[in-house]
């Protein structure tokens, strides 16, 4: 079987079993993943692009992290992401998850690297492996397990042996692995390409001759290992001849590899960005996207990833920083619980397509030629003799100019250039696709209050549940944590200890506890001037909570700030309480391994009438973590031990608070999310599994645009939204960690909240939209038609489409709107134009009512009459999406059989 029928077939077979119940769909396919994938192959490279099996590719690849995924959403995720036009999975591999503890490896759960592996060969799809180890991915301390840092005489990513030794040991364990599960192309596997160290360009002088000593070395030590497959190092100007270096960042259409003999390689193609605590969330518009990635391919390049394809959850304290949210949703094509993110999916979609017709040309010319068409428009066109015999030829053409169109002659015909665009010629005559216009539908994606399953409701409880506010239970326990030293693997010591050094990261909380006396004389010196002590710390990290006798005086928040908090003191011993956390640990920058949290410098008390008080050389009592995580009070096993109390609806808010309720699961299969708005700061577990930080703070009032202007140059704070809210109230519940009912909620709150206004919601794509004019490019796939291959139908004859498709387990159940004529308005606000087909939403109904996806062409003929002749018109479409009686029905057997 050739690998693009197998592929297909593949293909074909995901389709079918995605419709499954996730257990049934597993099951079925354990024998596909046992098995080889493909026949074996080698992978090498020439200065145009990567060479698989013999024959250059023009690769586009996405990026999906395993652990940010439950391994019962991987197979959903890796065929969205084939559906998508990926030829390539990308993973970073994460060292902290997979040797928790030094010498104890973990490959279980989301961290089954291997699993993750055979189900990318056994969708058709090969895998860029990125061991590093060092990761970076806005992941706790850059993917570095933190007792990598008590390791005497280590100091990362340099030439430091006790590094390179660690190192070492573990590169060569996951090369070791894919060997052994025979998951490289030379075993009929489907790993094409590693990756050694990430990023260190960027810091690499921070280290001296030793940090190019070390590039050396890690490039020698990974050729070492016989893996037989490419490596690469990316922003890497400096990598080995052996080594090929690749290019990060929003556009890398300008990028050249360090050799002539490397082909250019765009390793991570920053598609959105990561979201800060208080920050806005950043968007990069789907037509600059696409504006990138087609100057990519059109200016020589042969290899594009996505980063990310799929962002995902940064489950547990996993989240890097600091302040980086549990969302990791990264405004990539597949949002955080693997619905598609629409236009910016469809739109990719397409744009893959196109460069697909291209690829025959592209690999038979070894450099494209090169014509000025204006004064910010090009054309680059690459021809040669095809595989199959004859000649192939594809351009594309660009318009660089970031506000006007351009009118360009080529090949003697005209085109018309929208601004900041690139056109798509697979025959260097018909335009197959255009950047800057998208014909995708819009996908509006709904959050609505969870229902339980409908044969469990009577009809009262039916009518009722439709207004309910449906708040997750009306019965909450509560439990008190106790405010500082709680247990008896306390310890004394002299002077203020770096955090880490103490808590090995096993927890975000450290207790410090001294013993602070205050005489008669300072009382009398206090009320005299006026002014109370003040707690006085040249430099802390990222949260800091002052108590003086179990009472809170107050918070700090900040990395590496100066933190002065008033206090007040009685007369006598007053035990003097700091609490530092951690929110995500440094994972980007030279010398990790120093950064630490908690304190630097100097600690002192001011005010006294004696003068300062010198906490730094004050005997301190350290009490690592919290009672209730040591006594895993989070767990179905031993929440039941602790003595919690019912707590009262009318109770105000308290700090320092576990809470404890049940709730049943939402029917149907859409993602579920906690609503967590009414809560301040803490973490949450469901069933014991770990969801993640949680932290209500309101992001930053200003900066948000009023409008996205897709043309110009992307940065992270460009088309931002959600000013002045909450920066996450949602968070991810994977299915997988439910039961039917009586699933277990259990949450830390810090600073106060009311569990009684959490929620538990559904996410789906609930509304489509789809707007196409007579002026858009006939859909991709007609391409490929007998027809137009063998030259007896002009592309220029076939009419535009729109495509209208719902999530899997949906139906398109309502048209809400359809206008075929001059509609205005955009997606939930088309209104009719004076311009209007009368048969528009009969047409709309009849093609797509009761139907997981349709196709609509847009042209007089399908809607039966010309309704303004002379005038372009465009057909605008808005849908509703709802779960299909088959899905709802399957999701009662399941509960009944539970």
């Amino acid at each position: 079987m050739s690998f693009a029928s197998m592929a297909e077939s593949t293909r074909n077979a995901s389709l079918q079993w995605r419709k499954l119940p996730p257990i049934i769909a597993l099951l079925l396919i354990l024998p596909i993943v046992s098995g080889s994938y493909f026949k074996p192959f080698n992978v090498s490279y020439d200065h145009r692009a990567l060479i698989v099996a013999g024959k250059r590719r023009m690769l586009v690849s996405a990026g999906v992290h395993y652990p940010r995924a439950t391994p019962q959403m991987w197979p959903d995720l890796i065929a969205k992401s084939k559906e998508g036009g990926a030829d390539v999975v990308q993973t970073y591999v994460f060292w902290s998850g997979h040797e928790p503890v030094k010498g104890q490896y973990n490959f279980e759960g989301r961290y089954d690297l291997v699993k993750f592996v055979k189900l990318v060969g056994s969708s058709g799809l090969y895998l860029h492996l990125r061991i590093g180890p060092y990761v970076c991915a806005e992941w706790n301390f850059g993917g570095f397990p933190v007792w990598l840092r008590d390791v005497p005489g280590i100091e990362f990513r340099t030439d430091n042996e006790p590094f390179k030794k660690e190192m070492q040991k573990f590169v060569t364990k996951i090369v070791g692995l894919m060997r052994e599960a025979k998951m490289f192309c030379w075993q009929g596997g489907p790993v094409i390409m590693l990756q050694i160290e990430n990023e260190y360009g960027d810091v690499e002088k921070s280290y001296g001759q030793k940090g190019k000593d070390y590039v050396k070395w890690a490039a020698s030590m990974a050729l070492g290992l016989g893996a037989g497959v490419p490596w690469v190092m990316c922003k890497q100007t400096d990598a080995p001849e052996n080594i090929l270096d690749a290019c990060n960042g929003y556009y890398c259409d300008g990028f050249k590899p360090n050799s002539k003999t490397k082909p250019v390689l765009w390793t991570e193609d920053w598609d959105g960005w990561y979201t800060k605590w208080g920050g806005s969330l950043p968007h990069r518009p789907a037509e600059d996207l696409a504006f990138a990635v087609a100057r990519f391919y059109q200016r020589g390049g042969s290899f594009q990833n996505y980063y990310m394809y799929f962002g995902g959850t940064n489950f547990g304290r996993t989240s890097g920083g600091p302040f980086y949210i549990t969302s990791y949703d990264y405004d990539a094509p597949l949002d955080e619980y693997g619905l598609r993110s629409e236009p910016k999916w469809g739109h990719l979609k397409d744009l893959h397509a196109a460069i697909k017709l291209c690829e025959p040309a592209l690999v038979a010319a070894d450099a494209p030629q090169y014509k000025k068409l204006g004064s910010n428009q090009e054309a680059h066109i690459y021809h040669g003799d095809g595989e199959t015999g004859g000649k192939v030829c594809a351009a594309f053409l660009a318009n660089i100019d970031e506000h006007k169109s351009a009118y360009v002659k080529f090949n003697g015909q005209s085109y018309t250039l929208p601004p900041w665009s690139v056109s798509i010629l697979p025959d260097c005559r018909h335009v197959a696709y255009n950047t800057a216009k998208v014909g995708a539908q819009t996908s509006v994606k709904t959050v609505e209050p969870a229902r339980p399953p409908l044969g469990s409701m009577s009809i009262l409880q039916k009518v009722v549940s439709q207004d309910s506010a449906s708040y997750i239970s009306k019965s909450w326990m509560a439990l008190k944590e106790p405010i500082g030293i709680w247990g008896e693997n306390n310890f004394t010591a002299q002077g203020l200890l770096e955090h880490l050094n103490v808590t090995k990261d096993q927890s975000d909380y450290l207790w410090h506890k001294t013993r602070i006396s205050v005489t008669e004389d300072d009382i009398s010196f206090w009320k005299k001037n006026g002014a109370n002590p003040t707690l006085s710390v040249d430099s802390m990290r990222d949260v800091l909570r002052v108590f003086v006798n179990k009472q809170l005086s107050g918070s700090i928040v900040g990395h590496w700030v100066k933190a002065e908090q008033p206090v007040r003191f009685v007369q006598g011993n007053n035990d003097l309480l700091l609490l530092t956390q951690t929110v995500g640990l440094q994972n980007y920058g030279a010398f990790l391994e120093k950064d630490g949290a908690g304190f630097r410098g100097k600690a002192k008390l001011t005010g006294f009438k004696n003068g300062d008080v010198d906490l730094s050389k004050s005997s301190w009592t350290y009490q690592v973590g919290l009672k209730g995580e040591a006594e895993k009070v989070y767990t179905v096993e031993y929440n039941e031990k602790a003595e919690w109390s019912t707590l009262d609806t009318e109770a105000s808010p308290s700090i320092f608070m576990w809470y404890k309720t049940y709730f049943n699961t939402p029917d149907g299969t859409d993602p579920v999310v906690l609503d967590l708005g009414s809560m301040g700061k803490g973490q949450a577990w469901v069933n014991g599994h770990h969801i993640g930080r949680y932290w209500s703070i309101i992001a930053q009032k200003d900066g948000c645009d009023k409008t996205c202007d897709y043309r110009g140059a992307y940065t992270s704070d460009k088309c931002t939204t959600n000013c002045g809210k909450p920066t996450q109230t949602r968070y991810h519940v994977p299915r997988s960690w439910l039961k039917p009912d009586s699933n277990l909620l259990v949450l830390f709150e810090e600073t106060g909240g009311n569990p009684f206004k959490i929620s538990v919601k559904t996410v789906t794509a609930g509304v489509l939209c789809g707007q196409v004019s007579e002026s858009h490019y006939p859909p991709l796939r007609k391409w490929s038609t007998p027809g137009f291959m063998d030259g007896t139908m002009s592309i220029n004859s076939v009419a535009p489409e729109m495509h209208l498709r719902c999530e899997e387990g949906h139906v398109i159940s309502s048209i809400e709107f359809a206008s075929y004529g001059t509609p205005r308005g955009s997606c939930e606000k088309f209104s009719t134009g004076k311009c209007h087909a009368s048969k528009s939403l009969s047409v709309v109904s009849e093609a797509c009512k009761g139907r997981n996806s349709c196709f609509i062409e847009v042209s007089n003929a399908a809607f039966q009459s010309d309704p303004c002749k002379g005038t372009l018109k465009t057909l605008a479409v808005m849908a509703r999406c709802s779960p299909s009686q088959n899905t709802s029905c399957l999701r009662q057997r399941e509960t009944a059989s539970d």
